[in-house]
């Protein structure tokens, strides 16, 4: 996409051939946002490229962002109900938060202040790739989540999703650079000099889960060692059992595949069960085991579990 006011007008013109609102995506799409529960709220921030004043952190934009998973890819889209492009999306996402931002990618390439590497990519960053052999130019986006990871409108056929972030061409920061400190006051952590804190933080804005409980389950785990094996034959950071990693998608072995999983698992626990203590006792004893005895099961080892994270947690809080 380019800037041009005759591609956007042809943009608009055939937008309508290229919505994918299949009801098996919008239902994926419908349940994404569901499960998230989450909208921008504000923090006195820098300011847009339009002037207007810009809010939020990194989490909130990373936040914003999650609940538009499974969105179907529309060329031209700027509509949730009915698709979104990949600028589409960034814009929207930072609309959510207050922050106006320009619509197509090479527009949105201009805004805000450049990002020197990867190495210094906080989460909420965008993203930019020049994928076209045939035009020059940045015309593709995407908002970064951390760990090597952003979430992007790929292109047509496919839905918003998280993917690997690449090699980028370029990184424009919107948010003020306070942002960042303020994404670990957002989240309830404070994390400073704990093994895998960014993973923690980002894996926790990403699913609503504190991060302090997700450092504490890890420390409880496994002491922090991404090599543990249990004699039960439970795996890396987080001690997954094989079913249950399979069963999520996440290689126990790799440190931001846990985290994730991690999150994502205790997220559908606490919905699930309604109290962080539930969920914890379920990630230690298994879910079945939590429904058979309609609360924490009469297991030494699941109550001094149970008691282990929370105490952690609330030292990392």
């Amino acid at each position: 996409m380019d800037g041009l006011s005759a591609v956007q007008s042809r943009i608009t013109q055939i937008q309508s051939r290229f919505l994918l609102a299949a009801p098996t995506q919008n239902a994926a799409w419908s349940s994404a946002a569901s499960a998230a529960g989450l909208s921008g709220s504000s923090a006195t921030g820098s300011t847009s490229s339009s002037g207007t004043a810009a809010t939020g952190t990194g989490a909130e934009v990373v936040g914003a962002a999650t609940k538009y998973l499974g969105v179907p890819y529309a060329w031209g889209g700027t509509d949730p109900a009915t698709g979104l492009d990949c600028s589409g999306l960034t814009q929207r996402v930072y609309a959510d938060l207050g922050i106006d931002i320009p619509r197509t990618s090479s527009q949105q390439a201009t805004a805000g202040r450049p990002v020197a590497s990867l190495a210094e990519a906080q989460p909420g960053d965008l993203v930019f790739y020049d994928y076209s052999a045939d035009r020059a130019g940045i015309d593709h986006v995407g908002i970064y989540i951390g760990g090597g990871k952003m979430i992007a409108a790929p292109q047509e056929g496919e839905v918003v999703k998280v993917q690997s972030v690449g090699n980028p061409t370029l990184i424009r920061r919107v948010l003020p650079d306070g942002a960042a400190a303020a994404t670990s006051s957002a989240t309830g952590s404070s994390l400073g000099g704990v093994p895998y804190a960014d993973l923690f933080t980002q894996a926790g804005a990403r699913y609503g889960i504190s991060p302090a409980l997700l450092a504490a389950v890890a420390k409880t785990e496994s002491g922090f060692n991404s090599s543990a094996v249990s004699s039960s034959g439970a795996t890396g950071l987080m001690q997954f059992m094989p079913a249950t990693a399979k069963g999520l998608g996440v290689d126990p072995k790799d440190p931001a595949s846990s985290i994730d999983g991690a999150a994502r698992y205790l997220s559908s626990l606490t919905k699930q069960f309604g109290s962080t203590d539930l969920a914890l006792a379920a990630y230690n004893a298994g879910p079945g085991t939590v429904q058979r005895y309609g609360g924490i099961p009469p297991y030494g080892e699941t109550a001094a579990y149970v008691q282990k994270v929370t105490s952690a947690a609330e030292a990392y809080s």
